[in-house]
This record gives structure tokens, sequence and C-alpha cells, in this order.
């Protein structure tokens, strides 16, 4: 029996725009924001990776329970690429976004939304109700 796709997670592809460039360029700064964005999505960190690159530029990648946040920067240009694709219901990556603009004290940006959907797992299976 066909079982129609679910959505099995959010995805926000989030281009941040007119962001402040000594924040983009501060890894510790980055690893921080990850951080506190993971908290107001109601996401578990799990943990957070990242590299200072030179002459300017940080990328960071942290990993949750639920998936992952990650940014890349370009301070010269005031510009971060952000992911923050979760799981499960109760997660928000907007609410990620939302805070990373803030953080980086963002002008505007850009967001795509894609649903991750598994078109061969029902939702009465992702809930656990059916084998």
């Amino acid at each position: 029996m066909y079982a129609a796709p679910s959505v099995v997670g959010k995805h926000w592809i989030y281009d941040l725009q007119g962001g402040n460039r000594d924040l983009l360029n501060d890894e510790d700064f980055v690893k921080e924001a990850l951080s506190g964005a993971a908290t107001a999505a109601d996401a578990t960190l799990l943990s957070i990776s990242s590299k200072k690159f030179e002459p300017q530029g940080v990328t960071a990648v942290a990993l949750l329970a639920e998936s992952h946040l990650s940014l890349h920067s370009w301070p010269e240009y005031g510009y971060a690429a952000i992911d923050a694709f979760t799981c499960g219901d109760r997660t928000d990556p907007q609410k990620a976004c939302d805070y990373l603009r803030k953080a980086f004290e963002g002008t505007h940006g850009s967001i795509r939304i894609l649903k991750r959907v598994c078109p061969n797992i029902s939702l009465l299976q992702l809930q656990g109700v059916v084998p």
C-alpha cells in the first residue's frame, strides 16, 4: 500500500545581509549565536564545530539532536549563508533565523523554505502508531 508523503523536517535557507562585519568575523561570537539560535528554536544542541579563515570569514555548524544549524560568513560583504534544518513538530527553524538576524544586526535577507518529505513513510509510522 502506498503511503502519502510525510513531512519529516523543515529546512530554512537564509541569506542574511547587512550584518555587522565585526560580529560575522568573530568565531567565538558565531558559536555563541548558533547556541542561542538552537535554544530559540527549542532544539537540543549536541555540539558546535567552527573554523576561522584568514583574512576573514567563519564557518560553523551546530549539531542538533533534531538536525543542524550552519553559518558561513563573508564579513567583507556583511553576509552570512545560514541553514536551519530541524526535524519534528517541537522545533522551529524560523525562530533560529530570527535570532541570528538580530544577533548579527542584519538589515535584510531572503529565506527559502523547504519541507523535507519522505515518500515511503506515513504520518502514522512517524508517530509510532503503526510499524
